[in-house]
């Protein structure tokens, strides 16, 4: 199996994985997207069909933001995921796993257009089944990657429960031990995942009960689970 997993430090010193995504639900992605302009210029020409020469400048004005600023911005603004990246489940950040901000996301954005070459992004697919971050030209000189959202990535694999905060705020490191164990749960034994959880007893504050359930219930508010 290809393994899409790559490790990183932040800034602040903080170990993270990035799980990658790959051609197909960024193209998925992209198809939400294009379907979303392509929905706005049809609302926008029934508006402005009647103003003219006026109109038809301002339908230029309006075709070039949602092609090419508005991708950028909803990334800069909405934690790296335009409409169909968020329905996917995915996001843009930077290689160290950082927010990706305005300057990158308009320059990945803008290279679309040596990406589209020679037709249908066969350059930019090209680019992403040589590189094994599955960056295309835009990616490349903008030093980000596209990854699958944390909370949407892992509440698919977690069993879901009532969620339950947890006594106490949890380090990156302490989430991210609730969360593999709550993952694997479904196929250990059952002594196993309770030997487990009552290792993880003093992160869920749990003093009296099954802690397996409590690790459970602490992982799906992790996750963004209500």
């Amino acid at each position: 199996m290809l393994d899409t997993a790559r490790r990183v430090a932040t800034p602040e010193g903080i170990e993270l994985t990035l799980r990658l995504a790959g051609p197909v639900p960024r193209a998925l992605a992209w198809a939400v997207d294009l379907a979303i302009r392509l929905i706005a210029l049809w609302v926008l020409a029934l508006i402005f069909g009647s103003f003219g020469g006026f109109g038809v400048g301002m339908m230029f004005l309006a075709a070039f933001f949602l092609e090419w600023l508005f991708p950028a911005w909803c990334e800069a603004r909405w934690n790296g995921a335009t409409p169909g990246k968020r329905l996917l489940g995915l996001m843009v950040l930077n290689d160290d796993g950082s927010p990706v901000r305005w300057a990158a996301a308009l320059t990945r954005n803008l290279l679309r257009t040596v990406d589209f070459l020679p037709l249908l992004y066969a350059t930019g697919l090209a680019a992403m089944l040589v590189n094994r971050d599955f960056k295309r030209l835009g990616d490349l000189a903008a030093g980000t990657v596209v990854v699958y959202r944390e909370g949407a990535h892992r509440a698919a694999l977690i069993p879901p429960a009532s969620p339950l905060a947890p006594p106490a705020p949890l380090s990156l490191g302490e989430q991210r031990t609730l969360l593999d164990l709550a993952e694997r749960a479904p196929v250990l034994s059952p002594a196993r995942v309770e030997e487990l959880a009552e290792l993880a007893r003093p992160l869920v504050g749990d003093t009296r009960g099954d802690p397996a359930e409590r690790v459970l219930r602490v992982a799906n508010h992790l996750v963004g689970r209500r």
